[in-house]
């Protein structure tokens, strides 16, 4: 199987907004007397091949929801997608643990229930939504902690880029610098900027941006966990539609009209000022969410 990465937030949509990026988690599993975990590919040595390993736990964590007991297992990951840098890598093993608890267990969920159960391992929908969805999606859990999420697509003439810095953020140490609550006037400001985000990407409409991607709700307490992000926020460029922090960060996600990719070395010389070396990931949108076809081990 394979999961894609993602990325959330897209400025105002803070929890709430993600899509899914053509970077693949792949999988292969079978059956076996105990448990072996091999991780190759990208920051292979970051995954852990022990049995606190993510997709392992995850899986575990479906069989103790259904009641369910899940045999021991050879699985094989080859990642492709950057770790600690904000595209969704660990909601993309949580997917993984998910559809493979599924296999295994014999449930036959689809995807709206292996959605349900990711975000509720996860917490939040945004991630999640994306890898099973893919494409770029908006969701919630509702007042029974249901997931519900509604995708739409990235219009033809816009492209999406991600830039990568040499360093890592952590996911809790991002989410630690910000507020327990926020005025009313950010609140509404958030608000507005989502809505005309939403609409922005329906539409297709470029006079939106780059208003469509401000923030006041979690980029500005992170300003300084990022070196250079406050003046790639605010790069103006023709071609250029805006910069928004993917997830937590460090990476910063770049819209842009096709035809104007060289905006994106903007983003890497800010980045160089601030004594940092980065890459330019040249994505698209994953039409689809995870590979329902399990490709077992040989």
């Amino acid at each position: 199987m394979r999961v894609p990465a993602s990325s959330a937030n897209l400025g105002p949509g803070f929890d709430a907004l993600g899509l899914a990026l053509n970077l693949y988690l792949e999988c292969r599993f079978r059956r076996s007397e105990s448990l072996s975990i091999e991780a190759l590919g990208r920051d292979a040595g970051l995954i852990s091949t022990g049995t606190d390993n993510l997709i392992w736990q995850t899986a575990l964590a479906v069989a103790e929801d259904t009641g369910g007991e899940l045999p021991p297992v050879e699985l094989v990951i080859e990642n492709r997608i950057p770790i600690g840098k904000g595209l969704g890598s660990s909601a993309a093993a949580l997917t993984a643990g998910v559809v493979m608890a599924d296999h295994l267990l014999g449930l036959n969920w689809k995807p709206p229930r292996i959605l349900d159960e990711a975000a509720r391992i996860e917490g939040h929908p945004d991630n999640v939504s994306a890898c099973v969805l893919g494409s770029i999606v908006a969701s919630a859990l509702d007042s029974g902690g249901v997931a519900r999420a509604v995708r739409l697509e990235l219009p033809k003439a816009f492209g999406i880029s991600v830039v990568v810095p040499d360093f890592i953020l952590p996911t809790t140490e991002a989410r630690a610098v910000l507020p327990d609550g926020y005025s009313r006037q950010d609140a509404v400001f958030n608000v507005q900027r989502s809505a005309l985000l939403i609409a922005a990407l329906a539409t297709g409409s470029v006079h939106a941006f780059p208003a469509a991607l401000e923030d006041r709700i979690h980029q500005p307490y992170r300003l300084r966990l990022v070196p250079g992000l406050e003046e790639i926020l605010q790069l103006r460029a023709p071609g250029l539609l805006g910069c928004a922090l993917s997830g937590a960060g460090p990476a910063v996600l770049v819209f842009y009209q096709r035809g104007y990719e060289a905006v994106c070395d903007l983003v890497c010389q800010i980045y160089k000022l601030h004594g940092h070396d980065a890459e330019v990931l040249w994505t698209e949108i994953a039409d689809h969410g995870y590979e329902c076809a399990v490709k077992a081990l040989p």
